[in-house]
């Protein structure tokens, strides 16, 4: 089975809505390549590993997360951008890349694969554009101190977490946003979070953390986003009876 890039476009717009987003680089078609399309790699980042091991696939399309463009760069067309464009017009090969869209998608983006995996279920948002999640356990119970939650949390997605604030008092109410977000932070705690876990820290989250008692994990950027790529790329594809295929890159950050 085929489809054409155009239609596979259409289709990738129709579920994530990119319109609906302001965002920090092109989402979409990043890259033209071949018209025809059998088979897609999924990945986050479109890293030239990544594109590497597409090629090797015999990859027709690759969906990521991460793509080459993003406002601020000075376009030009070196070093690293020329060495993964060159690979990609090479072999022919589509990039579709969607940032905060994946994010968002309540079904099969970044955080709400991320709450599937951890067994947590949303019943509301917070934050910039609707980004963050917020619920608990689906099973509807709680964690017993913020240190038992980030022992899950690193037991899960098998990776070592940073853990800040609440030592010991229960974890209910769980807010989360995948990768970059410990922006969301102050917007987690005025949900009423308990928690909140997202992929990295920087320097002010730990003194939130400390002074309102609230817990601040960071599970890693790249171990927070393994997930909406490939349930999306999944979906679209079984849509059009392609081939699909995902290829994590380990990435430590």
């Amino acid at each position: 089975m085929s489809t054409t890039r155009q239609d596979l476009l259409q289709a990738f717009d129709a579920l994530l809505q990119p319109a609906r987003f302001k965002d920090y680089g092109p989402n979409g078609l990043q890259v033209e390549g071949r018209a025809q399309i059998q088979k897609i790699v999924s990945g986050v980042t479109a890293s030239r590993a990544l594109i590497e091991a597409a090629i090797e696939a015999r990859a027709d399309a690759l969906f990521v997360h991460h793509g080459l463009f993003w406002r601020g760069q000075d376009g030009c067309v070196t070093g690293w951008m020329k060495q993964r464009l060159a690979l990609l017009l090479a072999h022919d090969i589509n990039l579709f890349a969607y940032h905060l869209p994946l994010d968002a998608h309540p079904e099969w983006g970044n955080n709400a694969q991320l709450g599937l995996q951890l067994g947590l279920h949303a019943s509301a948002r917070f934050g910039e554009q609707d980004l963050g999640f917020m619920g608990g356990r689906a099973d509807g119970g709680s964690f017993a101190s913020a240190a038992a939650l980030a022992d899950y949390v690193k037991n899960v997605l098998n990776r070592p977490v940073v853990q800040v604030g609440r030592a010991q008092s229960a974890i209910k109410n769980i807010a989360w946003c995948s990768g970059g977000a410990q922006g969301y932070f102050e917007a987690a705690i005025a949900a009423g979070a308990d928690a909140f876990i997202t992929g990295e820290i920087s320097e002010p989250q730990a003194h939130y953390a400390r002074e309102m008692g609230v817990a601040f994990i960071a599970c890693g950027h790249h171990a927070s986003e393994r997930y909406g790529a490939p349930a999306v790329a999944s979906q679209v594809a079984a849509q059009f009876g392609l081939d699909h295929q995902f290829i994590d890159i380990d990435n430590p950050a």
